[in-house]
């Protein structure tokens, strides 16, 4: 991203920002952007992102540390429980929050009501109108005038993800509310999920695009090991489900659905890793998984 801020004479600045904001605004692909390597999964479906993917930019003279929230909603079950606790840590620890707003679709409940909870927050919070690419003048207009009337924030930046437009001044405005400090993470690194999850992520991505309706919910992805070999890696996963039918969904005819999941997601896997892949890929039915705390303990849902 390069110098957006200039501290002191061989001071550093480092700190925590949180992404805040309902599901499908675009908060991983906004995280991407800042960081400029893709740190988050990205998907049209609600509830993306469950755990909070830290990624990292970084400068000579400051580091950004992005928490990218799981959207943030009622709670229904253990999963959205832990994240919703989850997203009440990370605000806590923050040095600053960003909420992310959809200018195509404009202010609604959901947003006031993370607005609302946003308003007592110990932390400066700054507003982000995301995908201006995706709506008219007006309705862009009127977003921003209505994200500037939610009162929780001083600053409101247009932004599109997609494209990159007015990531660059949204950055620098974040990094000047970081406070003086070491960094926290090597320069070289982007992200702090561990290669497990990592890989499991990637996976689960491409199940994304390939479902719809109940699936997208039901599904995780647990890597059961990864061996690295001299030419390549073997990998073992399985995807879980909740019912016979979703298994039979993500199985497909004659085995093609799951032969496409693999696919896709080995050649995503190999240019993260740089390496070649060996992906065995299989289906699991556990049931109310997202009910079940010893499960969420081992897919590192906290």
């Amino acid at each position: 991203m390069g110098d957006l801020s200039a501290p002191a004479e061989g001071r550093t600045r480092s700190g925590f920002i949180a992404l805040a904001g309902r599901p499908n605004v675009g908060k991983s692909t906004l995280a991407n952007a800042i960081v400029g390597a893709k740190v988050a999964i990205v998907s049209d479906k609600p509830q993306t992102t469950r755990r909070a993917i830290r990624g990292i930019a970084s400068s000579e003279d400051w580091q950004l540390v992005l928490v990218d929230l799981p959207g943030v909603q009622r709670p229904r079950d253990a999963l959205t429980e832990r994240m919703q606790r989850r997203v009440e840590r990370e605000l806590k620890d923050a040095d600053g929050c960003l909420l992310v707003l959809n200018a195509e679709e404009g202010v609604g409940r959901g947003d006031r009501f993370i607005a609302h909870l946003l308003s007592t927050a110990p932390v400066p919070v700054v507003i982000a109108v995301n995908k201006v690419d995706r709506a008219g003048r007006g309705a862009v207009a009127a977003a921003l005038q209505s994200a500037a009337d939610l009162g929780v924030a001083e600053e409101v930046f247009p932004v599109s993800a997609r494209e990159g437009s007015g990531v660059r001044p949204l950055t620098k405005h974040l990094v000047s509310l970081l406070p003086e400090g070491p960094f926290y993470f090597g320069r070289g690194q982007r992200s702090d999920l561990s290669p497990e999850l990592r890989v499991a992520e990637l996976i689960r991505e491409e199940v994304l695009r390939r479902t719809r309706e109940e699936v997208p919910h039901s599904v995780e992805v647990q890597v059961e090991s990864i061996e690295p070999g001299r030419e390549t890696i073997r990998v073992e996963a399985v995807i879980l489900v909740e019912t016979e039918s979703q298994k039979g969904i993500l199985i497909g005819a004659g085995g093609r659905m799951i032969k496409s999941i693999g696919t896709a997601a080995r050649r995503a896997i190999e240019e993260e890793l740089s390496r070649r892949l060996h992906l065995a890929l299989s289906v699991r039915v556990r049931r109310h998984w997202r009910a079940d705390e010893r499960v969420l303990d081992r897919l590192g849902i906290e």
